[in-house]
Parts: structure tokens; sequence; C-alpha cells
């Protein structure tokens, strides 16, 4: 994200650790209640589901590959997209892929994934397939996918341009939206929402919390799921008792 000034990367940053902290099904709701109905991107894995991701999107869009185009297995550093794209993105980046939804063969592999990790890179989406998939559980990069495949991903894709607008699991993915991962998936924040969805956010996680535990305890849902006046007022109380984070 070199267009943010500093001062603006450290209040991005900040939003980032908070929605760290944030589930994906709360941000879908808190982003439905802005008016963003198609955040989530369906059928994905984690390949760490103990790690929590959040960072600024960095494109990569495939087409499909031809035999007339480049499919040699000897990548070109300096002229593939795909090689270029690792070696251009940067600190607190997701770099997120359109391979059209086509397992037929790896859009990424363990290898340039852990160099993109090296460079900083918060995680890794694709909604195609991954190559040395039992690797990907060992690397300490959030990454997710719709499967795993051996072939390299030139026999099927063909990298065509990155840090453009894309489609991933048939969600709109802009260069440096909010891309948020937990063990449940994916979602997409746009940039200007962030902020603001993180505050909610925390404060939807909070109030569940609250809720939660009121149900455990043999409550029934009605009249705290959702909460009415009453229920709201307790946990008013709870929240002032507790402090503000309800530690």
């Amino acid at each position: 994200m070199t267009d943010l000034t500093e001062r603006e990367m450290i209040v991005a940053r900040a939003t980032l650790d908070k929605l760290r902290q944030v589930s994906t099904a709360t941000l879908t709701t808190q982003l439905i209640q802005s008016g963003f109905r198609a955040t989530f991107l369906p059928g994905l894995t984690a390949t760490r589901p103990d790690l929590r991701m959040a960072g600024f999107a960095y494109t990569l869009r495939y087409v499909p590959a031809r035999e007339d185009m480049d499919q040699s297995l000897d990548y070109d550093n300096d002229s593939n997209v795909q090689r270029l794209a690792v070696e251009s993105i940067g600190q607190d980046d997701v770099l997120v892929i359109d391979a059209r939804a086509d397992v037929r063969a790896a859009s990424f592999g363990h290898i340039i994934a852990t160099r993109i990790l090296r460079r900083g890179a918060a995680g890794l989406v694709t909604d195609g397939a991954l190559r040395d998939f039992p690797a990907f559980a060992t690397l300490a990069l959030p990454s997710y996918c719709r499967g795993s495949h051996a072939t390299t991903s030139a026999m099927i894709h063909h990298a065509v341009d990155m840090n453009v607008p894309i489609d991933c699991c048939g969600v709109l993915v802009m260069p440096g939206d909010v891309i948020v991962g937990d063990a449940e998936g994916v979602v997409v924040i746009p940039l200007a929402h962030a902020r603001e969805v993180a505050e909610s956010g925390l404060e939807q996680e909070l109030l569940e919390r609250f809720l939660t535990a009121k149900v455990s305890d043999g409550a029934s849902i009605r009249g705290v799921y959702p909460p009415n006046e009453a229920t709201l007022r307790e946990y008013n109380a709870w929240r002032t008792q507790h402090g503000q984070n309800g530690a």
C-alpha cells in the first residue's frame, strides 16, 4: 500500500490490528448493515486455521493457458506476471488470485509463497488450487484456496495482470481492499469502510460475548438474541463493571 502516506498507514495498521480480533461472521454482518451484501468468499479452505489474516489486497489475474502462449516449466522471473507479482508484493499485502475457480492445476506453490512471506505479505488467497499443499500447513502464512493440485500453474493458468480489479469466488476485489481471514474463511472490506467496520465489529463481538454467556447459563433467546431494552441495560451495566473490553 505504497500509495498511503506514513500517517495514513499508521492508522490503517491500527485498523488491521482491530480486524484481526473480529470474526469474519461478525464482519459480514457489519458490512450488510453498511449496504455491502457480497463480501464473503465462498468455498475456500484455510491451510492454517490457527492463523488470523488482515491486510491489503494485491491482486493477480489469470486467464486460461493456451499452447501458443508461454507454457514453459522454466518460469522467467523477469517477464512472467506471476513472478513479477511475487517480487512486487509488500508489507501487509495479501496476494489475491483470480484463477477463475479452476482447480485443474495449481495457481500458486509453496516456494513462491515462502518468498512473499519473507517480503512481508500478510496472506494468500486464491479461488484456485495450491501446489505442495501439505507444506502450506507448516508455513506461517495465512493461506486460503479451493483445493489442491500437484500440477504447475502454467498448464492451465496464464498470468496477465497484477493490481487490477478482479473476481475472486464471485466477489469483486479491488487493489487496496482490506482482506480479513479466519478459520471460517475470507471477507473483503472496501478500504474506505474498514475503520468503521473494525470499530463496530469489536462492539458486536463484545455484545455477543455477553449474550452467549447468558444463553449458556440457560436464558431463552427471547429478549436476548436479539437483545431487548432490558438485556441491553444489563449489558451496559456489565460492560461498565468489567471495563470497556469486557475483561
